[in-house]
């Protein structure tokens, strides 16, 4: 496969520490860093938070929006999803103060907003997805390499797969399940998670023409629960009971499931970062709105935000690492 591609995501959740965890459910297995700093209000906190992006946090977005307006009740929201490749056009025009994104920018993007500040922006770290392949939840599959994964969504079998698969048993399956079509599901070409899933997936191969493209996260994983051929790829937060989470392999059958401690260690081979885009000028100091923000974000009530969307929470170690990428001083007794 890509080796950098999951190089890169491998390095990051392996710079992460473990969070304590216990055999639960996935949400109830994640705790947010205790050493966190709990948010505390500020005065002359006031405007709009306007977030244009990623659908796959649209609803940490939200969260987080309505955790800040605990605090400051005359804050208003704005909070547009309809995929990670609006945010770095939003965040030039000036029409979003926040751009929540999925995968990185694209160099194309960066140069773009250089050419307009005369700086690249910051994306911070916010918090780990885990993309899941998802099948209906009476699909017996026990598991897929990255390598047949290409196969089934992919036209181009760029990860050496030897021939197409577009049955169940093509993918191993047998007895009733062996002639079924697979019916496939994914996003739209604006979705950050197509992109990322186009590159580690299919090693930046080609979907098949077959794929049912679907606005939002939640879409893909309604059309696999209401269609039992189906199959699509989602975030790990948009789970619901009538759909399994496929547990996947780099190569071979040797399968890792979708779960917390996987997504720590690495060895799920498509962990990723969400990420926050942010236009911030090297030396300048953020407008209160977007200072407090931030780091509310950053706070233990934030990261019990992300634990309660299903995705899961940053350290402190990270959290210090953000706030300074953007000029907020972290006190020296806490810094790591």
């Amino acid at each position: 496969m890509t080796k950098a591609s999951l190089t890169s995501v491998v390095a990051l959740v392996c710079g992460i520490i473990m969070l304590v965890l216990a055999p639960a459910p996935a949400r109830a297995q994640v705790k947010v860093d205790p050493s966190l700093p709990v948010y505390k209000p500020t005065a002359g906190v006031s405007g709009t938070i306007k977030s244009v992006g990623s659908d796959t946090m649209n609803n940490m977005m939200t969260l987080w929006s309505e955790g800040f307006k605990r605090f400051y009740p005359n804050i208003k929201t704005e909070i547009e999803g309809k995929g990670s490749s609006t945010a770095p056009a939003a965040l030039i025009e000036g029409t979003a103060n926040f751009g929540p994104m999925s995968r990185a920018m694209k160099p194309t993007e960066e140069d773009k907003f250089e050419a307009k500040f005369g700086y690249k922006p910051v994306q911070l770290h916010t918090s780990i997805d885990m993309l899941a392949v998802y099948v209906h939840k009476d699909n017996p599959i026990k598991g897929l390499n990255l390598a047949q994964v290409d196969a089934i969504f992919s036209s181009t079998r760029k990860l050496g797969y030897p021939t197409d698969i577009r049955t169940w048993g093509q993918a191993e399956l047998t007895g009733a399940w062996a002639n079924r079509p697979i019916s496939l599901y994914g996003r739209n070409s604006a979705s950050g998670t197509y992109g990322y899933f186009k590159e580690v997936a299919l090693a930046k191969g080609d979907y098949k023409s077959s794929v049912k493209e679907q606005p939002g996260s939640s879409t893909v994983v309604q059309g696999v629960a209401t269609d039992i051929n189906g199959i699509g790829y989602s975030g790990i937060g948009y789970k619901t009971a009538d759909v399994r989470a496929v547990p996947l392999a780099v190569e071979g059958d040797e399968y890792v499931t979708a779960s917390p401690e996987n997504a720590y260690s690495g060895e799920y081979p498509l962990a990723r970062p969400l990420l926050l885009s942010v236009n911030y000028k090297p030396g300048s100091q953020l407008d209160p709105l977007r200072r407090e923000f931030i780091k509310y974000i950053f706070s233990k009530q934030g990261q019990e935000d992300v634990v309660k969307d299903g995705y899961f929470p940053v350290p402190r170690s990270v959290a210090d690492r953000m706030l300074e990428q953007i000029g907020i001083q972290v006190p020296v007794a806490a810094a790591k």
